[in-house]
């Protein structure tokens, strides 16, 4: 899989082969563990996750309403990576405070993850890099 920019397909088969190994208690990447930990948290993705040639073939437009597992499963790493190295400085402290707050890491990550996406959404509109400080800014809101 490439490091920073896989493809749709790398991606897919990384979340299903890691549902699989852990189905099997094989042993897993400190990656695959995290995700694995995310996974369990969304048994609404398990019949995807068991099948993976649907998996790939599987479309998520807009249109449909339906959100995309695999994006939201990513996006869950990502945001546990921030968390972990503090990137952007000050994430990790408004994490930890809205996960006491709302009582679960799970429901923080959710509302960071909106942030997330919407900055996201913003710079690919505008055609500027992400603003880390947009971010924060975003995130701050929440508390």
């Amino acid at each position: 899989m490439a490091l920073f920019n896989p493809s749709r397909e790398e991606v897919r088969r990384f979340f299903c082969d890691t549902w699989q190994k852990r189905r099997a208690n094989s042993i897993l990447t400190p990656l695959e563990t995290l995700a694995g930990q995310w996974m369990e948290q969304h048994p609404e993705y398990y019949p995807l996750l068991e099948d993976s040639e649907s998996a790939l073939a599987q479309d998520y437009t807009p249109e449909r309403g339906e959100t995309n597992p695999f994006l939201h499963l990513s996006m869950h790493l990502s945001i546990s990576e921030q968390i972990s190295i503090d990137q952007p400085p000050g994430i990790r402290q408004i994490a930890i405070t809205l996960s006491q707050k709302l009582d679960s890491e799970h429901e923080a990550q959710h509302r960071i993850m909106e942030c997330l996406g919407q900055v996201l959404w913003e710079s690919q509109r505008d055609g500027w890099q992400l603003s880390p400080e947009k971010y924060l800014l975003a995130l701050k809101q929440l508390l």
